[in-house]
């Protein structure tokens, strides 16, 4: 394949967000490797991809090291170089702290936080063999607003956050930069988890295509991060300088469960 190009995994590459992000990818004309737990999923989300055949299917689940070698060794068979990780899987779950078992608590951190951070790690030979190029963790609003209820789910976005700041100072001078997105809520499968606070709290929710989007957007002009639009940014904002705000709205909306 011609280094002209882009190459880009995406994990979690079976619907939602990552299917979005697919779609979008290859309209941009890039090439894609789909990665995700459920091939089904995945040759359904290459189907809806312009020039199917040069697109890469990968069933794996990225919490399992063999998986994760499989996937380091299928892109260094297409491709040789990688000049984009997108790092999209991950899972959801809400409930009061006293109800997540510790199979509950590793699934949730196992699958956001030391997967990515793993298969990031393993995948810079075939990022620095691109460079310029790029690793995007898609993180959450949640990884900055931490939410009532969603104390575990909160914790692992805040953890991915900080991975992206401290590897975009560690491999600056490698020719890789970090991006990290924080979309607000998706309309996704995975925001069923969320249903009960979008209501409660009035939320706005995102269709994955906007979101996409706005993500590739913000990988193109090489930002550092990419947050959802106000009035979630605004909160943001308030949450850094103004963190008593949140704590009383939040903790309001906390007591009416």
């Amino acid at each position: 394949m011609s280094r002209d190009q882009k190459c880009v995994l995406i994990t979690g590459a079976g619907s939602g967000i990552g299917r979005a992000l697919a779609i979008e990818a290859a309209q941009r004309g890039m090439a894609v490797a789909l990665c995700g737990r459920r091939e089904t999923a995945l040759e359904i989300t290459r189907g809806l991809l312009s020039e199917k055949r040069q697109h890469v299917v990968i069933p794996a689940d990225i919490t399992n090291p063999g998986d994760r070698s499989r996937i380091v060794k299928v892109i260094a068979g297409e491709w040789k170089a990688l000049d984009i990780l997108v790092n999209n899987a991950g899972v959801v779950e809400g409930g009061a702290v006293e109800e997540f078992d510790d199979d509950a608590l590793s699934r949730t951190f196992l699958t956001n936080v030391i997967a990515p951070i793993a298969l990031t790690r393993d995948l810079k030979p075939l990022l620095a063999a691109a460079k310029p190029s790029r690793v995007v963790n898609i993180g959450s609003v949640f990884g900055d607003i931490a939410y009532p209820r969603f104390s575990s789910y909160s914790a692992s976005k805040f953890a991915l956050r900080g991975f992206s700041i401290a590897l975009r100072r560690e491999w600056k001078r490698s020719g890789i930069g970090v991006t990290y997105a924080a979309p607000r809520a998706t309309r996704t499968d995975a925001a069923v988890a969320f249903d009960d606070l979008i209501e409660n709290a009035k939320m706005n929710v995102d269709a994955p295509e906007k979101v996409a989007r706005q993500i590739w957007r913000s990988i193109a002009s090489g930002h550092d991060s990419i947050y959802a639009p106000p009035p979630e940014r605004i909160y943001v904002l308030i949450q850094r300088f103004f963190p008593q705000i949140i704590d009383w709205a939040l903790s309001r909306q906390a007591s009416s469960h």
